[in-house]
């Protein structure tokens, strides 16, 4: 019998910082790391694509995606909530 492990999805959140393109927003993912030598707090940012169906986001909005199946070749998360 095969065991099928069950995958919590990624939930972040970002400030949207593109709208270009069709059902497309680009959010960008902040986070505070710990360098491991010198124990110094670095800020580190990373771009997700996310899935905007009726492009509701807007450029500086504070938004949250959760993680999906792939949807194109490099989106892989949708937009839940737009505060």
């Amino acid at each position: 019998m095969k065991k099928t492990l069950v995958h919590k999805p990624k939930i972040l959140s970002g400030t949207v910082v593109s709208t270009k393109m069709k059902d497309t927003i680009v959010v960008s993912v902040e986070r505070y790391e710990k360098h491991p030598k010198y124990e110094k707090f670095i800020k580190r940012r990373k771009k997700f694509k996310a899935h905007d169906t009726g492009n509701i986001a807007k450029v500086g909005d504070k938004v949250q995606i959760i993680e999906t199946k792939p949807i194109s070749k490099d989106k892989h998360f949708k937009l839940v909530a737009n505060s």
